[in-house]
């Protein structure tokens, strides 16, 4: 496969990202804003601006960690616009349909295509092409990532540009609210004298894709898959999005409100790590 895919952001989403274009044969270009972490991966070519990994690329796909990342590596000096001119851009960053609207109206002058394609999966899924892809754009801006996004998982085109935004968000609300709810259970069913293992082995009756998580539940091993200042970020996101529309959200604003105590505390654990206040019975209710 002689295609190139330039990939911005090489954390541990872009990471399995770029690992999971190079195993399905295309030609990787690289770049990260600390230019050792895309050296570390061991495979690709690494530029050192945005601007130089776009030049010359046959598609651009972008993984960063918030609005301000993307907007930075988009729309600086070096950004990737200022090499953009006629390109195909994915943004799969988890940064809100309002940074996709300011995307589309810097792209749109240059003659290139944007389409926003946020993950559903952490990042193992990604590397193994089981991860779903929620696409957003036009009926041929999506013609054309799709050939580079069907290696990842199932596609799933869910409406016009900014619509894989907004429905990321509701994944994500999802996501800490289902988390969340598991912590709790967690830990009540245990002080209500019942083995572990059986209680988790009940909630994941319901949410199978706990498993994943099973060592930070039961073990106190929460290593990151998906941090929980990630989750707050989201959720703030997730937050605006529905207030706009007058939303009625009670049950994740109180989810909102339990991460970012639970953030505040370990950012960088995964999300697992919501049980903890539970288990250390610093929990307190979260305001309505």
């Amino acid at each position: 496969m002689n295609e190139t895919i330039a990939v911005l952001g090489t954390g541990k989403m872009g990471s399995a990202i770029a690992g999971r274009l190079s195993d399905a044969g295309f030609q990787v270009v690289l770049w990260n804003r600390t230019r050792s972490r895309a050296e570390a991966l061991g495979f690709g070519r690494v530029e050192d601006t945005p601007a130089s990994a776009v030049r010359n690329a046959d598609l651009v796909v972008s993984s960063l960690t918030g609005p301000e990342a993307v907007r930075a590596t988009y729309l600086g000096p070096d950004g990737a616009l200022a090499a953009g001119a006629g390109q195909h851009f994915v943004e799969m960053s988890t940064a809100g349909p309002a940074l996709v609207a300011e995307l589309a109206a810097a792209v749109a002058p240059a003659g290139a295509t944007l389409v926003d394609a946020p993950i559903i999966g952490a990042p193992p899924l990604v590397r193994a092409g089981e991860a779903v892809i929620l696409v957003g754009g036009g009926d041929e801006d999506v013609a054309v990532a799709r050939r580079v996004l069907d290696v990842f998982g199932i596609v799933r085109h869910v409406g016009a540009l900014g619509s894989g935004a907004r429905l990321k968000l509701v994944a994500n609300s999802m996501l800490a609210d289902v988390v969340l709810a598991a912590a709790e259970l967690q830990v009540a069913g245990e002080d209500a004298g019942l083995d572990p293992d059986d209680v988790f082995w009940v909630l994941e009756r319901f949410v199978p894709a706990l498993e994943a998580r099973r060592a930070g539940y039961l073990e106190g091993r929460h290593a990151p898959m998906f941090a929980l200042r990630d989750l707050r970020k989201d959720l703030g996101l997730a937050l605006d999005l529905f207030g706009a529309s007058s939303a009625s959200t009670p049950l994740t604003r109180s989810s909102s409100a339990l991460v970012a105590a639970a953030a505040a505390a370990t950012p960088d654990l995964d999300i697992s790590g919501v049980v903890q206040p539970y288990r250390r019975g610093r929990l307190h209710e979260a305001p309505a």
